[in-house]
């Protein structure tokens, strides 16, 4: 069996206040994409993880994947699981949030393990993984964990263009360098904005060079702390032309040609 880890996508991203354990108040519209890591599952003797995918070389070091976290907490323990890694690491789309998810979606189906309980199990595995959990579009607010499902009129299907330069960006240090100024609550996502755009934008300052890049699209932005950004469009040939310039002009960056789900 297998299940996929839908790339996250932050339509807009407004950052309103720190709070006093650390953690930011955010309101955010989350989307996915068609594409995304892929996981599958074995019957096997202990609970194992193998990887594969051009980004396996990036977590299979990792002592302890959130993959991992998430079957355990399950109570699965004899289970072979390989996860295809086909999206960049620490890259604002998801990453082990909807890999976490998608192990969950997973071992619910293989063990038939109600869907009800898998709520509680993906907040606490992080902020991120119960909208990936869904992995339909949403609002999110408090940590992202609050979640409202939307419909969006138009947006299933649409093509979608994600770049990122290749460079990986700690989202703790993104939310930690934000101004702490509260610009406003999040109406539209068409109107919106991310917030943390700018001290991504110091750290990685290709981020900048990436939304150039994107300026064709209807809307071009920076997804969650980034450096990953995307680009919506009306047509796939619209998104198809903007990789091909792209790929020419910056040849060691990662691209993913996709539609909204």
């Amino acid at each position: 069996m297998e299940e996929t880890a839908y790339a996250k996508i932050n339509l807009a991203l407004h950052v309103r206040g720190r709070e006093a354990d650390g953690y930011h108040r955010i309101e955010t519209i989350f989307a996915f994409a068609e594409h995304g890591d892929v996981l599958t599952a074995e019957e096997g003797e202990g609970l194992t993880l193998g990887f594969a995918g051009a980004f396996a070389a990036d977590i299979q070091a990792e002592p302890d994947n959130l993959v991992l976290k998430a079957a355990r907490a399950l109570g699965v323990n004899d289970i072979a699981l390989t996860l295809e890694k086909n999206l960049p690491v620490a890259s604002g789309i998801g990453g082990g949030s909807a890999d976490a998810a998608a192990a969950l979606r997973l071992l619910a189906r293989l063990r038939d393990i109600p869907a009800k309980c898998l709520g509680s199990i993906a907040a606490r595995l992080g902020a991120d993984v119960p909208a990936c959990l869904l992995s339909s579009p949403a609002r999110g607010e408090g940590r992202g964990d609050r979640l409202e499902p939307v419909v969006i009129g138009g947006l299933r299907g649409k093509p979608v263009l994600l770049v990122n330069p290749g460079v990986p960006l700690s989202t703790a240090a993104v939310f930690a360098a934000w101004d702490g100024i509260d610009r406003g609550p999040l109406g539209g996502w068409e109107g919106g904005r991310n917030d943390l755009d700018p001290p991504a934008r110091a750290m990685v300052p290709q981020i900048g060079d990436a939304l150039e890049a994107l300026a064709g699209a209807r809307i071009a932005r920076m997804s969650g702390s980034g450096a990953t950004c995307f680009g919506l469009y009306d047509d796939d040939a619209d998104r198809d032309a903007a990789a091909g310039r792209i790929a020419a002009a910056y040849p060691g960056w990662w691209l993913c040609q996709t539609r909204l789900r």
